[in-house]
This record gives C-alpha cells, structure tokens and sequence, in this order.
C-alpha cells in the first residue's frame, strides 16, 4: 500500500512539474520557448494567454501565436509530413491569413501556394485540407462545417465540402467568379457571405447544401479606392473593417455605410480589434509585404522578432460575428 502511495505521489509530482514548465497537449508537449521581455514568463498553453496574437508568418512557413506580454511565440503549426502529403507541401508555401474558430479550438489556415487547412491547437492535427490555388488569400468557416476561400490571382472563391475522413484527393469544390479574391467572412446575424471584390463589397446567400455548397449574389456595394484587400469583423461592433492600397475604413453592416477609421492608413494588410485593454493592431509591411512587427493604429510596435516575416496578424479571440458562442465542430453528412 505504501508503495502504491508513493508512486502515486510521484506521478501528481512529475505532472505539476509538467505543467509548471509548460508541457502540455496545447503546445505539443513542449516546454514553452522562453521569453524576450527579462521577467515576463509566457503561459503555459495557448488556452492560459491572457493576450496573444495569432501570426501569419511567412520565415518558416507557419501559423504562430505570440504572447503580447512576454514577447515569446507559444505555440506553432508549419505543415508537414505525415499530416499533409508529400507532394501537397507546396500548397503551403507563403502562409497568407489564420483565423481562430470553432470555440477557440482550431484555426483556419491558408496559404499563397494554394491551400486551405483546419488545424486543431491542442494536438497541431490538420483534421481537413485542400486546393484551391489561385494565390489564396483568406479562408472562412461555413454554419454546416463546409469552408470557402478567396484567391486573388484566379479571381474566385472556392467552396469545399468538408469531410474530414476523405481528404485532400476527393473533396468536392465550386468556384465563384470574383475579382481580386482576398478576403471572405461569414456574418452570422444576418446569415449572408461578405467578400470585398477590387472596389464592391458584395454579399452572397449560401444555398446550406452540404454535398453541393453554392452561393447567389445578393448585393453589390460599391467601396472607396480599389484593391480591397483585408475584410474582417470589428470586435463587439455590427461592423466589419475593410483595408486597401490607400485607407483603412469600418463597414457599418446594419447601415451599409464606410467610415475612414482612426487608424494609419496607407497599405495595411490586416486589421485586427479587442474589447477594452485591446488596442487595434495593423500589420504594415516594411520589406515587400511583411514586417517583423505588429503595430498599433499610431504606429507603436505591439509585438517585434527581428527577421520574422508576418503577414497578417489578428488578436486571438472568439469571433462572435461569424460563428454562435460556443460552437463545436462539425461536417456534412
């Protein structure tokens, strides 16, 4: 009995240990990287960060996320082997936007070299992928579990209906005509799609087939400048902010009004807002286009690693706009 007792006091030592150095599930049973601000110690898990930013980053092919407190990235997902076959790896090159869903448990990927994947955070498992191509540019979850992406040099969307059990050589697809596809996001509200093609913002109605996903084009809203590229919602607000080659503006959904917001304005790539504590971050490029920091809307660094390439950045927070609270993953059947 006493031998019993003891291993089982030194199994419940050796796992608060664990826990203390950061080895978990969440951040694939390693210790959490140490931190670039001297005293500052990043969180043990994705799920204990208090504010982190999730990261587009181009160096090393991946998805990060990075504690804005300590400075460290505390979690990564780079595609590879055996999750994604070998000769799908290309599809991957050039991560272009991530977006947390599904309750905060999984984030849509995607990637200039053509793919669309949703990786689980707590074991980094790309449950689906597939190919688009067409330079994609951002990815959007569905209300049945189907995704849609934009691709900026072909000009479409692309809808996949997801089956995570047959993929990536058999996945049904549909394109759309669209200009200058950058951007696609789901408003749950009002049941519609939004994606902001060249100089219009348009809204489609989703047909809610799961073996045949379609969309019908409801409206066309004409938008100031050209070459939108950024769409994403503003936190806590029926809006939605809209970047392009010369401003940053908040699309007010309920009125169909644009206001030029109160942020830097020229060539912003990504647009991303918090409720209060959260400043709005941008990322602005400064070499071709990435940066190796995310800024503030005055232009105050927020988080920098010298050398990284980010693309886009967003706040990692629950998307209330696009998805129900507390929503579960799920697929057509």
């Amino acid at each position: 009995m006493r031998k019993i007792l003891f291993v089982f006091i030194a199994i419940s030592f050796l796992a608060i240990q664990c826990k203390k150095k950061g080895y978990t599930a969440e951040n694939g049973g390693k210790p959490s990287p140490p931190a670039t601000v001297p005293g500052v110690d990043p969180p043990a898990s994705v799920a204990d960060c208090k504010k982190c930013i999730i990261l587009a980053e181009q160096l090393q092919t991946r998805v990060a996320i990075a504690d804005v407190a300590s400075k460290a990235i505390i979690w990564e997902w780079s595609p590879g082997i055996p999750d994604i076959k070998a000769d799908a790896l290309k599809w991957f090159s050039n991560i272009s936007d991530a977006k947390l869903v599904y309750n905060g448990k999984y984030i849509l990927a995607t990637a200039s070299g053509g793919g669309v994947a949703l990786v689980r955070i707590a074991d980094k498992k790309t449950v689906f992928y597939a190919f688009a191509g067409g330079n994609v540019h951002s990815a959007e979850l569905l209300p049945d579990g189907n995704i849609v992406s934009a691709s900026s040099t072909g000009n479409y969307l692309t809808l996949f209906k997801v089956d995570t059990l047959s993929f990536p050589d058999h996945v049904y697809a549909k394109t759309i005509p669209i200009d200058f596809g950058h951007n696609v996001v789901w408003d749950h509200k009002n049941q519609v799609l939004w994606s902001a093609a060249m100089n219009q913002l348009k809204s489609f109605k989703y047909n809610f087939n799961c073996d045949f996903p379609d969309l019908d084009l409801l409206e066309s809203i004409s938008i100031p400048g050209t070459e939108a590229h950024d769409l994403f919602p503003v936190h806590g607000e029926n809006a939605l902010w809209l970047t392009n080659t010369t401003n940053v503006y908040k699309f007010d959904v309920g009125t169909k009004k644009f206001t030029q917001a109160e942020v830097i304005q020229a060539d912003i790539k990504s647009v991303s807002s918090g409720p209060e504590g959260y400043p709005i971050i941008l990322l602005k490029p400064k070499v071709s286009w990435w940066a190796d920091e995310v800024i503030d809307a005055k232009g105050n660094p927020i988080f920098l690693q010298n050398g990284l390439k980010i693309y886009k950045a967003r706040w990692l927070l629950q998307n209330v706009f696009s998805y129900p609270v507390n929503d579960v993953i799920k697929q057509c059947k």
